[in-house]
């Protein structure tokens, strides 16, 4: 049985795509003028970012542009790959965690997203943002959103605000499958439009050469989780296993307080 979660599969993923004559956007270019047969391609850089470099060449390669959006962190801030990809084409983003950063405090973390925007915008343009889920923190980076409005900010997009599920599908490559909604603590969107369910991505490109898929799609992707070599996919599957494990322990956890 093939592998699931492989760069070859992702190929064949965007051959079926791009056979199906579905147009690619980044997600700024989505937002101020949606085509209407497409795919977003959106990357969390949460770690690994050479990974999300070889994605970005992937596409480069067959003339589709991205969006990736990088934390702060070490394991993920490389503001030459990031100026590298925008070169490229692609949208570079901030997948802001600042909520999580000052525990919990909404004024201090809204002055450090301010200096971490003004960090990334003297290397790459920034127009849209994306949190980070932080699943181990009791804290919800979309909470600093209550009290203060993106939108001041030159930005023109965050997904979980401003992506209409309505009409666009919306899937997630959470814990190695299409369809861990029940493991996501943050990362879920509700696709009150769509009666679509796929767990295997061999799944989707079988309804995308049938017609059947979604005619506008956000998929998300975290590079890290994907891999060729045998070994490093074992060890990731085996990773992600065990974090689904927890994350559904907290989601019991945090629903009964």
């Amino acid at each position: 049985m093939r592998r699931d979660f492989t760069i070859s599969i992702y190929k064949d993923l965007l051959d079926a795509f791009i056979r199906a004559g579905y147009s690619f956007q980044t997600y700024r270019d989505f937002i101020q003028s949606p085509k209407d047969k497409v795919i977003v391609l959106r990357h969390d850089v949460d770690d690994r970012k050479l990974h999300a470099l070889q994605f970005a060449k992937i596409q480069r390669d067959l003339g589709i542009r991205g969006t990736y959006y990088f934390r702060v962190v070490k394991e993920s801030y490389d503001p030459v790959m990031m100026r590298e990809m925008e070169s490229m084409g692609h949208e570079i983003g901030l997948h802001y965690e600042e909520m999580d950063l000052a525990n919990g405090d909404k004024e201090r973390a809204y002055e450090m997203f301010l200096g971490h925007l003004e960090l990334f915008r003297s290397w790459v343009t920034v127009s849209t943002i994306c949190m980070h889920g932080s699943p181990r923190s009791r804290y919800d980076n979309k909470d600093i959103w209550k009290e203060n409005d993106y939108r001041t900010l030159g930005l023109i997009g965050e997904p979980y605000f401003d992506l209409d599920t309505s009409r666009v599908f919306y899937v997630t490559d959470t814990g190695m499958m299409w369809d861990g909604n029940r493991f996501s603590i943050r990362d879920r969107m509700n696709n009150a439009g769509f009666q679509k369910h796929y767990h295997a991505t061999q799944e989707m490109i079988s309804d995308i050469e049938l017609g059947k898929f979604p005619l506008q799609c956000m998929m998300n992707f975290h590079p890290q989780r994907w891999h060729d070599n045998d070994l490093a996919w074992v060890q990731e599957k085996m990773t992600q296993t065990m974090k689904n494990v927890v994350k559904g322990t907290l989601k019991n956890l945090r629903s009964k307080i």
